[in-house]
């Protein structure tokens, strides 16, 4: 019988990530894609799709989000309410006028998350700042 006493507490415990836009140099997608993982606990040894194991993300500085090509100016997001003739589309500039950066990397997180039951849970982890002060200090881990 071993006698080593393993780290699986600290596998189990969910960290806190912080992610600063203005120094990242990672565009749009790989960010989302990025945050999801971490979201879902994929980078963890204990990672199992049925439990939700994931990990907080707290982004600051969502104003200086970075895109590729002309996605500012052509890219849409669409919405609709089911009622004839309410299909509303906006384009990525006027969002991020309107709502902020944060609203654009939400909505890229969330398409990047597995459709179940989880998600809106795994949402609910992701904290989007447009500044760079957040009430989360106390949580973050000193590196």
């Amino acid at each position: 019988m071993s006698q080593y006493v393993g780290r699986t507490r600290l596998a189990y415990t969910r960290s806190w990530h912080l992610t600063d836009l203005s120094t990242d140099p990672r565009s749009l997608g790989r960010l989302a894609s990025q945050i999801a993982i971490t979201l879902m606990g994929k980078h963890k040894p204990i990672f199992d799709p049925s439990t939700d194991c994931g990990d907080y993300v707290v982004c600051v500085n969502c104003h200086d989000l970075h895109t590729t090509g002309k996605k500012m100016e052509k890219k849409k997001y669409y919405s609709h309410t089911t009622r004839p003739g309410s299909l509303k589309e906006i384009t990525m500039e006027k969002m991020m006028a309107k709502w902020g950066g944060g609203e654009i990397l939400r909505r890229a997180v969330r398409g990047m998350l597995p459709k179940n039951r989880l998600r809106d849970v795994r949402m609910g982890r992701l904290k989007c700042f447009e500044g760079a002060e957040h009430p989360y200090r106390q949580n973050l881990w000193k590196t």
